[in-house]
C-alpha cells in the first residue's frame, strides 16, 4: 500500500464487532514510521454497546477525502480504493519530475 500521499487516517470502530475487522486490518497495513513521515493517525474506540458503524476516513495530499463504511466494504476493497488514488498521485508525481 502506498502511504506517502496520505496526510490523515481516521479510524472509528468497536473492537468487539465483526464489522470492525476492515478498520483494524487497515491500521495494521500502515508502516511503523507513518506518523514520523507526516501522516496523522487518529483512532477512536467505540463502546461495546455502540450502534455507530465502523468507519475509515483517509485524506490525501491533493485534498481528496475518502470515507468508508466498514460494514459495507471488506479489507481488500478498502485497500484497492486507497491504492487506486495513491497510484494516480504517484503517476502525476513521476510525470512532473
Amino acid at each position: 500500500m502506498i502511504t506517502k500521499f496520505m496526510t490523515e487516517v481516521t479510524a472509528k470502530f468497536n473492537p468487539f464487532s465483526a464489522c470492525a475487522k476492515p478498520a483494524r486490518l487497515f491500521l495494521t497495513f500502515l508502516p511503523p514510521n507513518a506518523r514520523s513521515a507526516g501522516t496523522a493517525i487518529n483512532t477512536t474506540l467505540l463502546s461495546r454497546n455502540s450502534t455507530e458503524p465502523s468507519s475509515v476516513k483517509v485524506k490525501f495530499k491533493d485534498g481528496k477525502e475518502m470515507s468508508f463504511n466498514c460494514g459495507k466494504i471488506n479489507i481488500k476493497g478498502l485497500v484497492e480504493e486507497v491504492d487506486r488514488h495513491s497510484r494516480q498521485l504517484q503517476k502525476a508525481e513521476d510525470l512532473s519530475d
